[in-house]
């Protein structure tokens, strides 16, 4: 299943490492510097179309990503958590 993260962007659930508030983690030094540097690998992208609320850590392929959302933390958890139930409805339907 898919998760929009909003500006048309989707990401593959499965993916997701973590969601994380982006004014209260960038409080952090150790977050500032962890979003420099993921943003000088090229490792950063953008999928908010204003100002970014929220960041999560996805990783594709081996491969780590940083992408920037305009939803907030708490609206990307509820969504994660709606297709987790989703999930889990389909499957004990398929079990009956």
């Amino acid at each position: 299943m898919y998760l929009n993260i909003g500006k048309n962007a989707i990401v593959p659930e499965q993916t997701v490492i973590g969601i994380f508030d982006l004014d209260i983690c960038s409080q952090s030094y150790l977050t500032r510097e962890f979003l420099s540097s993921a943003e000088k690998a090229g490792r950063v992208v953008n999928a908010a179309e204003d100002i970014p609320n929220s960041f999560l850590i996805c990783l594709e392929g081996g491969e780590e990503k940083v992408l920037l959302a305009q939803s907030t933390s708490r609206t990307l958890e509820k969504r994660i958590n709606q297709l987790h139930t989703e999930r889990r409805n389909t499957w004990r339907k398929s079990t009956i």
